[in-house]
Order: structure tokens, then C-alpha cells, then sequence
């Protein structure tokens, strides 16, 4: 790892305990916005553009976001399935009209429903941090310490993408009535389902590796609900501490895969917004959920009955995880005859 992507990386550890430590210092834990650690990696860490979005148009989008996520919640009198489907669908408008892909703001649109936030600190604080990550993200491009990326507006045209919105709402629909019915709410957790809108619409690596998707999003969230557990809730030790410590172990599996997913980055801080007792739980959920979104995503909308059976077997094994393993052994090896 050279020297810039350090920075990137101290710098990223850095906001994600700032965020975290002020939001306990205060008492107000609408403060923690777990899509940090996405926008993050997305935006400091990644050598790649992830997102098709501007500078500023980032801070306006998130902040609109969030601010309409309290709105619902504050006056929508429609039941909590229909509000989750409102706030999805009100993203899709947004992210649609304004031709930008940035779907972390899915997540600062729904998580306030989720959790019931009526705190108008929750907004702020997403205006505040996002306007801290751009802020820096200019900084390194100036210093050289990230590649300078220019903005270009999504080309997928408007019919195309509102029928796809639309597909997608009708299954955020069953499985939010899924989960809600059957108390397994939280196989909808925000992260679930950007992931599923990203896995529809991009063709980024992870969307030709489905089970390691299922699978990263899982120990992330294992990660996060482990360390919350132990760490905080059992040893006391205090959130801010916890959630580095959180993003170190999966900052780690990102480098040791050699990629990143920016989803399981924001899953991972989860569980810092969940009651104790929803813990030793919340990795299945998200296990089922990412199976649900995935699988939906593979047969309603990449088709996968229409690939070959090669394409198919590919896409179901892991291969990348094993060669990475097979890799390091191989290293490891080396390694050992040199001694």
C-alpha cells in the first residue's frame, strides 16, 4: 500500500470516529450516519469513480434526502411499509431528474423511516459531514493524493430508468411487507437495499459475483454487530473506539480481496444505531435480505435464466474468493521455502 492511499485510509478512520465520537459526546445519535463509510470509500479511499455526480450536487442531494426522509416520518400518515416505498421512490425521482447515480442516497432517504428519526440533527449532520467529505476529497485532488475525476451526467435515458425504478419499488415492496410481517425487519436495512439498486444498474465487478456480495455484505455486518457487542456493550469501551476498530478489520478485508464494495463499508456501522438485544441476530437477517435482493436482481432484472450454464456455474462460485485464498497460500509459501 503506498503512502497516498494511507492518507486516504487515516483520513476516512478519522471522520467515521469524529462522527461517531461527537454523536456520544452529545447524547444525539441521529449524528452517526452509516453511509459515511461509504461515501468514504466512494470518494477518498477507491481509485475509481464510483458515483456519477458533482461536487456540489453531492451535498444538495444527500441533505434533500435526509431532509425528506424526517418529513415522512414527521407527517406521512401512511402506514411504515408504504412510508419505506415512498422514501424509495422519492429517491428514484431524485437520482432519476437530476441524472446522478449516487446511491447512498437511497440510504439517507430511508434509514429516518427505519428508525423513526424525527430529529431535525440527523439532516444537519448529513449536511455537515457531507460538505467535510467533499471539502477533503478537493484537497487530495489538489495535493495529488487522489486522482482529480470529472463529472459527467448519467446517459441512461428516462424511460429506461423509470421502468426500472418502478420493477424495483414493486420488490421493495414485498420484501419490506416480508420482513415487516414476519419481524424480521431489518433483512431491509438501508445498505440491503443499495446494494440491490446497484446491483440492478451498474456493471461494476461485484455485479458478476453475486455470492461474494451476499457474503461480504454478511461478515461486515458480523464484523459490526461482533465488535459492537464485545466492545461496546460488554466491555464499555466507547463508540467512537468501537467503530474504528469496526473499520480497520473491514478496511482490512477490502485490501485483502483487492476490492471494495461500497454497501458493506456502511453495514458494518449498523449495528452502533441498534438496541443490544437486536445484535446477536442482525447477521442472519442481513444474510436473508442479501439473498432476497440479490437473488431478485440476478432473475428479475440481469435475466440470469437467459445466461449459459458456464455463466451461470461463474457467477455461483466464488472463484475470486478462492484464488485470493489460493493466492495467499501461494505467497505464504514462498515465503517459507525463502526461509
Amino acid at each position: 500500500m503506498n503512502g497516498k492511499k494511507k492518507i486516504r485510509y487515516c483520513s476516512a478512520l478519522a471522520m467515521i470516529a469524529l462522527m461517531v465520537g461527537v454523536a456520544e459526546l452529545t447524547g444525539e445519535r441521529e449524528i452517526i450516519f452509516p453511509e459515511m463509510a461509504a461515501l468514504t470509500i466512494g470518494l477518498w479511499i477507491s481509485d475509481k469513480h464510483i458515483w456519477q455526480v458533482g461536487n456540489g450536487q453531492l451535498i444538495l442531494l444527500m441533505t434533500l434526502a435526509a431532509v425528506a426522509g424526517v418529513l415522512i416520518v414527521c407527517y406521512s400518515p401512511l402506514p411504515f411499509i408504504f412510508n419505506i416505498v415512498a422514501a424509495f421512490v422519492i429517491a428514484g425521482v431524485i437520482l432519476t431528474t437530476q441524472r446522478s447515480t449516487l446511491y447512498p442516497l437511497v440510504s439517507a432517504l430511508i434509514l429516518p423511516v427505519l428508525l423513526h428519526t424525527t430529529s431535525w440533527v440527523y439532516p444537519l449532520s448529513v449536511l455537515t459531514m457531507t460538505i467535510i467529505i467533499i471539502t477533503v476529497k478537493h484537497i487530495f485532488e489538489r495535493n495529488g493524493v487522489r486522482s482529480r475525476f470529472e463529472y459527467t451526467p448519467s446517459d441512461k435515458p428516462i424511460k429506461s430508468a423509470v421502468s426500472i425504478w418502478t420493477g424495483m419499488t414493486v420488490c421493495i415492496l414485498l420484501i419490506a411487507a416480508i420482513g415487516y410481517y414476519s419481524t424480521y425487519i431489518y433483512i431491509i436495512i438501508p445498505p440491503l437495499i443499495v446494494s440491490f439498486v446497484e446491483f440492478v444498474n451498474t456493471k461494476a465487478g461485484f455485479r458478476n459475483r453475486p455470492v461474494l456480495t451476499v457474503l461480504l455484505l454478511s461478515v461486515c455486518s458480523l464484523i459490526g454487530s461482533t465488535f459492537q457487542l464485545v466492545g461496546h456493550f460488554y466491555l464499555g469501551l466507547p463508540l467512537a473506539v468501537v467503530a474504528f476498530s469496526i473499520l480497520i478489520a473491514v478496511f482490512g478485508l477490502f485490501e485483502w480481496l483487492g476490492k471494495f464494495f461500497a454497501p458493506a463499508g456502511a453495514i458494518s456501522l449498523i449495528p452502533l444505531l441498534l438496541p443490544e438485544e437486536v445484535l446477536p441476530y442482525l447477521p442472519l437477517e442481513v444474510f436473508v435480505g442479501a439473498v432476497f435482493f440479490i437473488a431478485i436482481a440476478m432473475i428479475f432484472f440481469q435475466k440470469c435464466y437467459k445466461w449459459s450454464r458456464a455463466q451461470i456455474v461463474y457467477c455461483l462460485i466464488p472463484h475470486y474468493l478462492i484464488s485470493r485464498i489460493y493466492h495467499k497460500k501461494e505467497t505464504n509459501k514462498k515465503g517459507y521455502l525463502k526461509e
